[in-house]
């Protein structure tokens, strides 16, 4: 009777001559794990002793760790005996086929690290970019999330987000307010710049230094603009314009200067 004839020597002896490697692999890949597992925890101590910022540090660990990891797998298989040659080359292949089916998740992964490693913001910071304005909550790998004044959480993917402008209105200890503030031809223009000079004095949440600056911006149709520039710290920016525009409409009306109301006057002239 023909068949598949099985050697028990041949089996015991291949067994023989595998073990050793299968057990040395185990061994290695047991400690290896283990010394990875450390030298993550020691990375993550050094960073926050470097005061790497909080956005950055399990990102950096992550990659570290995945990338160490990999390289102790090629070395166990290769222990082991197999042929890394192909293997790596079949890796490679995978990796560029999933990369180029995530071109745009890979996109917004770049974007994600260069946002992390320039910090043209931070968590906390007022920014405005991509149309949208918020609070950053979180600054994600894939994307940031925002949270705007009306309590309103989105999303915007890093890939666009590192491309395009941004605007930091928390990157700087202190922001300008600039107002404009109209009167008629009719009212005084040094009496009501010096009324606005001192709402300026007289509030403590605008600074000295720069000074307020009060000057006519524009003669207009209607009314006579100035300009009213004040510094102020820039967590108090919002309420300090607020309050500066309603104190400028009391003090107006005590002191009877005109706020003229925005108007076109049109004149129809008849063919005799």
């Amino acid at each position: 009777m023909n068949g598949f004839h099985v050697n028990p020597d041949k089996i015991i002896e291949l067994v023989i001559s595998y073990l050793p490697r299968l057990a040395l692999a185990l061994v290695t890949l047991i400690a290896g794990l283990w010394l990875i597992r450390i030298f993550s925890k020691g990375i993550r101590r050094f960073m926050e002793s470097r005061k790497v910022d909080e956005s950055l540090r399990p990102f950096l660990t992550s990659v570290i760790s995945i990338v160490l990891k990999i390289l102790l797998f090629i070395s166990v298989m290769g222990m082991i005996g197999i042929e890394m040659t192909s293997f790596i080359a079949l890796l490679g292949a995978v990796g560029l086929s999933i990369g180029m089916a995530l071109s745009g998740a890979l996109q917004h992964f770049a974007g994600g690290v260069l946002i992390l490693i320039y910090k043209p913001f931070k968590k906390g910071d007022f920014i405005e970019a991509q149309g949208q304005k918020g609070s950053v909550l979180e600054i994600r790998i894939f994307n940031t999330v925002l949270l705007t004044v009306d309590n309103k959480t989105i999303f915007i993917p890093n890939g666009p987000l590192s491309t395009g402008t941004i605007i930091n209105y928390s990157a700087e200890e202190n922001r300008r307010i600039d107002m404009v503030i109209s009167i008629s031809y009719s009212d005084d223009v040094d009496k009501t710049k010096s009324i606005l000079k001192r709402i300026a004095d007289n509030e403590p949440r605008i600074l000295k230094n720069p000074a307020p600056l009060f000057a006519v911006s524009e003669l207009g149709i209607n009314s006579v603009d100035i300009a009213a520039r004040v510094w102020v710290k820039t967590a108090d920016y919002q309420d300090v314009n607020f309050d500066f525009l309603e104190t400028v409409k009391k003090e107006f009306d005590k002191e009877n200067i005109t706020i003229p109301p925005s108007q076109m006057h049109i004149h129809i002239k008849r063919d005799s």
